[in-house]
């Protein structure tokens, strides 16, 4: 089997500067993770209120959010383990054509009247546009970890400073349009340019190094045992709780500010505001991860700064403040901060502490930790809305900030504890390696860490072998 050599991409990561190959499959990632965005996010300023005069209760709306992302909880470590069987690419075209299909189609819903059909097909629409959304995530995660070993938390900050100006532009284009022609015209529009994006990406993401290979599957075995790593557990609960976070925000910030008497417009600025935050600073906790700071330092960090944000947006209860326009624009940017050091640190850590561990570096490991990334990520965006929207109905926004505050204080005193206690990890290699350093084949056998010009073991997290003794 013929295979690129790894010289062009490491002297491109040695020197700081990328290759031409990284740039065309950065550049395309970032144009379809953008127009991704948009369409998921740019029903959240007017779909409550659609789903209200039809009759539907916060609880309802808050599934339609939230089964979006408890389908991408269920199938994207499926696209993760046969991400080599069916081929990185292949999948991620796949994905982006049916999100952009399924867009469009939710731009219909409102020609139904009764209020159970309504919130029926909105259901069945969700689903299959989450499907398609978890295929492109997982797939375009896993071809950026392999892309770019040693600068992967900057390259997938890259892609979140476009997925971030996604959640800008969508909220904000989505209630202009609506304000202007209703409710078809914003996912006509947006899912139109991303069926443009798919064009350009079938035509322009380098096929090679993309292609099925089944013999690099990860086995089911190995998922549960990544899980069963401490790091990586902890790092699958900061996920989650970010992403409840966020996905609690989009669907009860709308009806949390009615009080204020926004615009459309004004209300889907609002909506951007902490996305606008994360766009602008993942690079930089990128270049953190990469380079300066141990991936769980920055968990405990944005976890305390989430903790800070949800005590001013409701305010909590128990505070003598009352709810004003300046003091939740200044919570969600504070949001912003903490959302997006916990997300990139833990991408890149998830990266780093599997291969530490002594799983292969190759495709079927980048695919195997991305789906775990995206399935937890989506899990968190399920709960967010879903629970979210009953305990507004029960117990009010103010209320329910304490609970998600109090999650994130739990992520920052059992992250920070487990990186000021544990020691690092004994690394043992497993039987992969073994056979790997008898294959011939000179891409497999610079796999097997202890060679001299390995450089896998740290490699993705852009550390190096002598690094191993200083990182959590």
């Amino acid at each position: 089997m013929s295979s690129p050599k790894p010289a062009e991409p490491d002297v491109a990561a040695a020197s700081g500067k990328y290759s031409r190959r990284q740039w065309v499959t950065l550049v395309v990632f970032s144009l379809a993770q953008f127009c991704n965005a948009v369409c998921v996010s740019l029903q959240a300023p007017f779909y409550p209120g659609e789903a209200e005069k039809k009759g539907a209760t916060a609880s309802q709306y808050g599934l339609v959010f939230g089964v979006f992302e408890l389908t991408v909880f269920l199938v994207s470590p499926i696209y993760g383990r046969f991400m080599t069987r069916l081929g990185p690419k292949f999948i991620n075209n796949a994905g982006i054509f049916i999100v952009s299909v399924m867009c469009i189609v939710f731009g219909f819903l409102d020609r139904i009247k009764n209020s159970d059909t309504f919130i029926g097909f909105s259901f069945a629409v969700r689903i299959v546009e989450a499907m398609g959304n978890a295929a492109f995530i997982t797939s375009a995660f896993s071809i950026i970890a392999k892309e770019f070993p040693k600068n992967v938390g900057a390259a997938f900050a890259t892609m979140e400073t476009f997925f971030g100006l996604g959640l800008i532009v969508g909220p904000t284009v989505g209630g202009a349009l609506y304000e202007v022609g209703g409710y078809t015209l914003p996912f006509a529009a947006m899912g139109g340019v991303l069926l443009g994006a798919a064009v350009i990406t079938t035509c322009f993401l380098p096929s090679e190094g993309a292609e099925a290979t089944p013999e690099a599957q990860a086995g089911r075995g190995q998922f549960f045992a990544a899980l069963r790593l401490p790091s990586i557990f902890l790092a699958c609960f900061a996920i989650i709780s970010a992403s409840i976070s966020i996905g609690f925000l989009q669907a009860t910030l709308e009806p949390h500010l009615r009080s204020l008497k926004l615009s459309p417009v004004q209300m889907g600025l609002m909506f951007i505001l902490n996305g606008s935050t994360y766009a602008l600073l993942a690079p930089f906790w990128g270049m953190m991860c990469d380079k300066y700071l141990a991936p769980r330092t920055l968990i405990t960090f944005g976890a305390v700064v989430v903790v800070l944000s949800f005590t001013f947006v409701g305010p909590m209860p128990f505070l003598p403040i009352k709810l004003s326009l300046p003091l939740c624009i200044v919570s969600l940017i504070i949001h912003g901060i903490g959302f997006g050091a916990v997300l990139v640190s833990t991408f890149a850590g998830a990266h780093r502490d599997a291969l530490a561990h002594g799983f292969p570096d190759d495709l079927g490991t980048y695919g195997l930790v991305s789906g775990i990334w995206t399935s937890t990520f989506a899990l968190g965006c399920f709960i967010g809305p879903s629970a979210g929207g009953v305990l507004m109905d029960y117990i009010g926004f103010d209320w329910t900030t304490v609970l998600v505050a109090a999650l994130h204080v739990m992520v920052a005193l059992s992250t920070g504890i487990y990186h000021c206690c544990a020691t690092p990890p004994q690394v043992t290699y497993p039987a992969i390696h073994d056979s790997l350093a008898r294959d011939k084949d000179e891409r497999q056998t610079l796999l097997v860490p202890g060679r001299d010009d390995d450089d896998s073991t740290y490699g993705s997290a852009g550390s190096s072998r002598e690094n191993l003794g200083t990182l959590p």
